[in-house]
């Protein structure tokens, strides 16, 4: 039976994903346990880690799915753990904002560097042919195109 180009792509993407996540996991997955987050702690620190400016808890629950009832409770944890700070927005009281802290800052950091790391070890194996190559093919599911014009 032939397979879909479709099904060949996602075949394709799901064992890269896979090589990149196996390989980036461990050291990943040792620092939040470390800190003992649950997963959902860990999607509010790096959702939040995106951010340059507080956020409303709202805004944050509705960003990760979850209600707000119960990002409150995970940001009054992770705010304790001082991942996360919690402040009134000056212009409404109500509405309480939370921002990440350089401690909080820094996991999403480490987290994400064992993912891109990963992935250029992936890419060490490929020539130059392969990587641009790989741009092209790439292009249609990326957001912005990347400039290989200056690429060494």
């Amino acid at each position: 039976m032939n397979d879909s180009p479709h099904a060949c792509a996602f075949a394709a993407v799901r064992d890269f994903l896979g090589q990149v996540f196996t390989t980036a996991e461990g050291e990943s997955l040792e620092t939040v346990a470390g800190l003992k987050l649950s997963f959902t702690h860990a999607r509010l620190v790096f959702a939040l880690a995106h951010h340059d400016h507080p956020v409303a808890i709202g805004d944050l629950a509705e960003a990760v799915g979850l209600s707000a009832a119960s990002a409150g409770r995970n940001v009054e944890q992770l705010v304790r753990k001082k991942l996360l700070v919690r402040t009134e927005n000056p212009e409404d009281r109500r509405v309480k904002l939370v921002a990440v802290t350089d401690l909080g800052r820094s996991l999403a950091q480490s987290h994400l560097k064992s993912k891109e790391d990963a992935v250029r070890t992936l890419l060490d194996d490929l020539d130059t042919a392969q990587c641009l190559a790989l741009v092209e093919a790439l292009k249609p599911l990326s957001k912005e195109e990347p400039d290989v014009s200056q690429s060494s």
